[in-house]
């Protein structure tokens, strides 16, 4: 019964990658979809991109483990910041500037906003170097439930996993993703009202009431609004909500949304959406102690927090309830992957490759996006296969991408002061921050998500301060990013002036 559904499952996605397939045959059609996604099927391709495995696995597990109760935060905090304000704040002018300066990246964005092309090819590298760990972590996360579930070998659940992914990516593009992604969210929203009633009903746990007085018996501040270290459940709360801010495979989602009137609709069905699968993953993982005794379980006699979500599943819920999860994570885990996968791509073929050789034929680039698809999605299996936490690798990867582009990319949408040196300031600075303090702590998970905050926060403070010391840029410069309507009220408020931008 197991392998039918899989394979019922699998044989769905395949089909929808050769139905897409007719309808991604060019580049913008391939990688956005020609922005003709409405707003349900873009709610939950956003919805989806953001809650993978590593939400359920990874995250659940150790920091329910780690903060009980007060983990609810962060549910607050993704509905809330990181889908709500994300959708009212980032998608109607990023839609616009992005139609406007016929931009179909993150690189590309920021390369015409700030009249820098150098800032496409190191965004191009940021993208596509540091999106292979994240890809890493959540085929970790997968294939640590494929092996608890199935009893399949870890590598060879990690092989299976990534040749269906690249399957139905390369041949249907965007289009598959959505359509994909609108089904998986099924599947995990069924799947999460299911976990949260076995999880609570569990003897361990033994009710709801009846868990909390448990949890407090073992430690009072797991049941506490504050939880045992708020300063490190704060970092965690800010790294997750405003990371995807800065996340191009999420702001990927504004760029090829149909049009405006679909974004409020989608604002408010990605923020369910993101309540719900939240509150499933951290409330059940803020009761993991209560099936362990307290005691973490063991991967080959060292505690690993990636085992607690997997054995909870695999020992105490029933069989076809552990099948439904298995659905719920593979969906919510492919859906991510492929949207990470899919930007990765672009970052080499649209943003390195054909800026290098402009005169290459779009069949070219179709099939180079084709073939690092592919290429990418083994890399991520390489790293998958050595032996890391799976939050370390989330925590460096949202830390490093979303501190180099949340500044530039928020400040570039909205103010026109924002000159080409502040941009490259507050990427800088971003990068040193997330990279220099994670490697100057050795990669310690305790501190990582505090680092990935401060990388997001700090040239959130860089980038206003550089702009105001370097020159503004033309009144032709920000009339062709803003539209000559803007800048007319911008130059009578005295915001912007004559001068050149920074280096021209």
């Amino acid at each position: 019964m197991k392998f039918f559904l899989l394979g019922l499952y699998f044989a769905t996605l395949i089909a929808i990658g050769f139905y897409s397939l007719r309808k991604s045959r060019d580049v913008g059609g391939f990688f956005l979809g020609n922005r003709t996604v409405g707003p349900w099927i873009s709610a939950f391709a956003y919805g989806t991109t953001y809650f993978s495995a590593v939400i359920f696995i990874g995250y659940a597990g150790k920091v329910g483990w780690g903060f009980g109760l007060s983990d609810l935060w962060i549910v607050i905090g993704n509905a809330f910041i990181g889908s709500f304000l994300a959708w009212k704040v980032l998608a109607r002018p990023t839609r616009e500037m992005t139609v406007r300066l016929n931009a179909m990246t993150m690189p590309e964005f920021l390369a015409a906003r700030y009249d820098s092309p150098a800032l496409r090819t190191v965004g191009a590298l940021i993208i596509f170097i540091f999106l292979v760990p994240y890809s890493a972590s959540v085929y970790m996360g997968l294939s640590y439930l494929f092996e608890q579930v199935f009893q399949i070998d870890f590598a060879t659940a990690l092989v299976i996993m990534a040749a269906f992914t690249a399957l139905y990516l390369v041949l249907g593009g965007y289009i598959a993703v959505t359509l994909t992604d609108f089904l998986q969210g099924l599947i995990m929203i069924a799947g999460v009202f299911v976990l949260i009633y076995y999880v609570i009903t569990a003897p361990p746990v033994g009710g709801l009431f009846s868990g909390i007085s448990r949890l407090a018996a073992i430690n009072p501040a797991l049941v506490s609004p504050t939880g045992p270290n708020w300063f490190a459940l704060l970092s965690l709360v800010l790294l997750t909500s405003l990371g995807p801010w800065g996340l191009p495979q999420m702001v990927q989602k504004f760029y090829a949304i149909k049009d405006e009137r679909s974004i409020w609709p989608a604002t408010v069905v990605s923020t369910l959406f993101a309540l719900i699968i939240a509150t499933g993953a951290y409330f059940t993982g803020a009761f993991g102690r209560l099936f362990f005794n307290n005691q973490m379980p063991l991967l080959n006699g060292k505690p690993n927090p990636d085992l607690i979500m997997p054995q909870i599943i695999n020992q105490y819920l029933p069989s076809w309830v552990g099948l439904l999860l298995l659905l719920l994570v593979l969906a919510a885990s492919m859906s991510t992957l492929a949207s990470l996968v899919l930007v990765s791509s672009s970052a080499v073929a649209i943003d390195l490759i054909q800026w290098v050789v402009p005169q290459i034929s779009r069949r070219t680039v179709m099939f180079l996006l084709r073939f690092l698809c592919v290429f990418f999605i083994g890399l991520s299996v390489y790293i998958a296969l050595k032996p890391t936490i799976i939050l370390v690798l989330m925590s460096l990867s949202w830390g490093t991408v979303a501190g180099a582009f949340l500044a530039p990319y928020l400040y570039g949408l909205y103010w026109p002061r924002t000159t080409k040196a502040g941009a490259w300031a507050g990427l800088v600075s971003g990068l040193i921050i997330s990279l220099g303090l994670s490697f100057y702590y050795h990669l310690d998970g305790g501190v990582i998500p505090t680092i990935g905050t401060l990388a997001m926060l700090i040239p959130l403070g860089v980038v206003p301060l550089v702009s105001l010391m370097t020159p503004a840029f033309s009144w032709e410069h920000l009339a062709k990013v803003f539209g000559p309507g803007r800048v007319e009220i911008e130059k009578a408020e005295g915001l912007v002036s004559n001068d050149l931008g920074f280096g021209k």
